[in-house]
């Protein structure tokens, strides 16, 4: 009997492990565009878009159709969240309050919108480490290639796609994921 159990122990060990090392989604926390904090446990049961945004970007316009996607799938099920990054090439220079006013002045804006943060290098923001890291989401390793790249986070807090920066957000694809 004994030696059954500490066969059982011993398989279940990287089990344990690989849970120890994979964070969970729903632990995160970061700050609204307006300062509050947000914690990623009110999220739980829903689909979540996670984007990096810039103001001065060729995909910029992206948030018109960001904003059509919460439009029509947004609300108990699902959620866009939008963290404005400088990441690239300067494209996002503006403070909080800038780049909300230039969201809400240009594309009618209603989605949730996070703080500015750093979505890669050395001050990367945890809720892009775990997105980008398999170590922390236990799916896969990522980079981030350029703004407006989505992760499709689903309702039990699993990373389940990565969609490139160019990918329109009512893509066939995005679009299948939400209706699944």
């Amino acid at each position: 009997m004994g030696k059954i159990f500490l066969i059982f122990i011993i398989g279940l060990m990287p089990v344990m492990i690989q849970a120890q090392k994979t964070d969970g989604f729903y632990s995160l926390k970061a700050k609204t565009i307006d300062g509050k904090d947000f914690d990623f446990s009110s999220l739980k049961g829903k689909k979540v878009l996670v984007v990096n945004t810039a103001s001065k970007c060729g995909h910029t316009p992206q948030y018109a159709k960001l904003e059509e996607l919460h439009k029509q799938y947004g609300g108990d099920s699902f959620v866009i969240l939008g963290f404005p990054a400088n990441n690239f090439l300067g494209q996002e220079p503006g403070t909080d309050e800038e780049i909300a006013s230039f969201c809400k002045l240009n594309y009618g804006v209603t989605f949730q919108m996070m703080s500015k943060i750093s979505v890669k290098g050395n001050d990367m923001h945890p809720v892009y480490k775990w997105l980008t890291s398999k170590e922390r989401n236990g799916v896969m390793d990522s980079d981030v290639k350029w703004n407006f790249q989505k992760y499709l986070i689903n309702e039990k807090g699993k990373l389940e796609e990565v969609i490139p920066p160019k990918e329109d957000p009512m893509s066939e694809r995005i679009i299948a994921w939400l209706k699944k």
